[in-house]
């Protein structure tokens, strides 16, 4: 994996989050395990403490009795770890009392160091013993009622080997340890294939492009996630558009060709049949010409093969233009141009594309009316229409099939070259939408167009 890739990133996301959170795991377990065991190793001692208490009230702790005693032959042993302590409070001249395995050892009282009570009136600490042993300590200070006689206030202290519970704790700490660790890296090289699984319809989209660019493949094919499928959707959009774009640079060149053969025919033919310095600089102009054209039609053929989707285009400002524009061209003839549209209403696609039909529809409504030209622009659900009405002859409904042929002229009186419609009908052709000539509610004809709002296949 490279460091600058998706998957090094998410790899090592993965991997510094399960450096973090296995310790805290691990912190967490070993001090809830370590509660558990102090909790059982306290009740241990509570048990003691109570036997002791209880020998101690039956016996008395009066000077002419024997000590109490537990039957636990662990505080019999010299500094095994296991002690108990009886302490008499405040000015009482008798000694304390002591277990056998302390000899003439003491334990250091929680009382003594500040420790308070529980609701049982125990505290619980951990000292320093006899032999620098680590020793857990459970005290009760209770008075004690012999035979309605008050013997005096006293100190039971109950102590055991602290390091049973640190080896406890340290054997589980090892355990979790081995445990956790066996789960990092196990997470790890699961994390390593997840990634490696995940981003693998990336890598085939990778591929997919490579196809389409050294020809193999026309479009982005293959099931892909969910999460993907969007992305793949736009692509293909995207390639299809580029496809459109250059067959319309075909178009137009086509279009181009077949308006200037004529001309610079007959310009040379005219030119051809004299021999007069004029004509032969003509002709030289001519060729020229046809040379020019062919050049930078190459050019535009080739500059159509970087097109791309066209964004979206406010349709009232574009059509307002074009109005305007139309008006001064037929001024002398008194034409009255009228535009309906909503100040909302957007076409998705190019602006010079909508500049191009509609133009074509308003000139060529603009050659054929008396004397009104409307333009209504209309936003359906999910399509823009665009309607122009002229109130001019018409044309009968056999004829507005051949209109839109290329070069196709039904008057030859009128100026043009046949192109106008036949230009529009293939740009509507390119946003997937419906041209279509019909009788206008003026008597004259009607051109309407049906451009839809998104040129993505659903």
């Amino acid at each position: 994996m490279r460091p600058n890739s998706l998957a090094f990133r998410l790899f090592v996301t993965a991997a510094a989050w399960a450096l973090v959170a296995l310790p805290i795991t691990a912190f967490v377990l070993v001090a809830v395990y370590r509660g558990a065991v102090e909790r059982n190793f306290d009740a241990r001692l509570n048990v003691y403490l109570t036997g002791l208490l209880a020998n101690a009230t039956s016996q008395g702790l009066g000077t002419d009795t024997d000590p109490p005693s537990l039957v636990d032959p662990l505080f019999t042993l010299p500094f095994s770890g296991w002690y108990w302590q009886i302490t008499p409070l405040g000015n009482d001249p008798r000694p304390v009392l002591i277990s056998d395995s302390l000899l003439d050892q003491r334990i250091p009282l929680p009382s003594r160091k500040g420790v308070t009570a529980d609701t049982n009136l125990v505290r619980h600490a951990y000292v320093d013993g006899p032999e620098q042993q680590h020793l857990r300590v459970l005290e009760r200070e209770i008075a004690l009622n012999r035979n309605g006689q008050d013997e005096g206030r006293y100190s039971f202290a109950v102590a055991g080997d602290g390091a049973e519970i640190d080896r406890t704790v340290g054997e589980f700490r090892t355990l979790v340890i081995i445990a956790l660790s066996i789960v990092g890296a196990g997470l790890l090289i699961a994390t390593f294939f997840q990634v490696r699984f995940g981003l693998k319809p990336l890598r085939a989209i990778s591929h997919g492009l490579a196809a389409i660019r050294s020809g193999k493949a026309e479009t982005l094919e293959g099931e892909l996630p969910a999460e993907i499928k969007p992305m793949q959707a736009e692509l293909n959009a995207l390639i299809r558009s580029n496809h459109a774009i250059v067959e319309r640079a075909r178009t137009h060149v086509g279009n181009l060709a077949h308006a200037l053969k004529t001309p610079l025919s007959v310009i040379t033919n005219e030119a051809g049949g004299k021999r007069t310095t004029f004509a032969r600089k003509v002709t030289e102009q001519a060729d020229l010409m046809r040379d020019q054209i062919t050049h930078h039609l190459n050019r535009a053929r080739m500059a159509a093969r970087s097109g791309v989707i066209g964004g979206a285009t406010p349709v009232k400002p574009v059509v307002e233009a074009l109005v305007r524009a139309l008006q001064k061209i037929y001024e002398t003839r008194g034409l009255s141009v009228q535009l309906t549209c909503p100040d909302d209403v957007v076409f998705h696609g190019e602006k010079h594309d909508l500049e191009e039909m509609v133009g074509n529809l308003l000139d060529n409504a603009c050659k054929w009316a008396r004397s009104d030209v409307s333009v209504t622009v209309e936003q359906a659900a999910d399509s823009v229409v665009i309607m122009v009405d002229d109130d001019g002859p018409g044309l009968p409904k056999q004829a507005r099939a051949a209109a839109i042929k290329r070069g196709q002229r039904l008057d030859e009186t009128k100026p043009g070259s046949g192109l106008g419609l036949s230009i529009v009908a293939e740009l509507v052709h390119l946003y997937d939408g419906e041209f279509s000539l019909n009788a206008s509610g003026s008597g004259g004809l009607q051109a309407r167009l049906e451009l839809p709002n998104s040129r993505l296949d659903k």
